[in-house]
């Protein structure tokens, strides 16, 4: 019941981020203002737990999600094919740049912690 009543506080956030988008002409899309507006709602007890009951239920079923997207593609695999290394390249170039992006960001941070490298030996114990 939490489950349902968290997916409940989702939608209505939505439905209230879609209409300040309509209403205001926001260049944004309605569910990312729902979500800024799920931020400070979440300092309340009551919104957090019924918000996590429902994203965990959202997570153990995630995989399903993926299936309509999946079905679509089949679908339409003769309109993509003149695409596919434009796609290809659309979705393997932005994984890559998030890599080195992510590797240089760890190497920063543990070299400011201390660490030269990720791939340095652990100090000796002092005995």
């Amino acid at each position: 019941m939490l489950a349902l009543q968290g997916l409940a506080v989702l939608l209505l956030l939505q439905t209230a981020g879609e209409l300040i988008v309509r209403s205001t002409g926001l260049p944004l899309p309605g569910p990312v203002v729902g979500l800024a507006l799920l931020l400070p709602l979440l300092s309340w007890p009551v919104v957090a737990s019924r918000a996590g009951a429902a994203a965990s239920v959202l997570l153990q079923h995630l995989s399903l999600l993926f299936v309509p997207v999946g079905v679509g593609v089949i679908v339409h695999l003769g309109a993509l094919a003149p695409l596919g290394w434009k796609l290809a390249l659309a979705i393997v170039l932005p994984t890559w740049v998030g890599l080195v992006v992510t590797a240089a960001v760890l190497r920063r941070s543990l070299a400011a912690a201390g660490r030269a490298s990720p791939s340095a030996p652990p100090d000796p114990p002092h005995g």
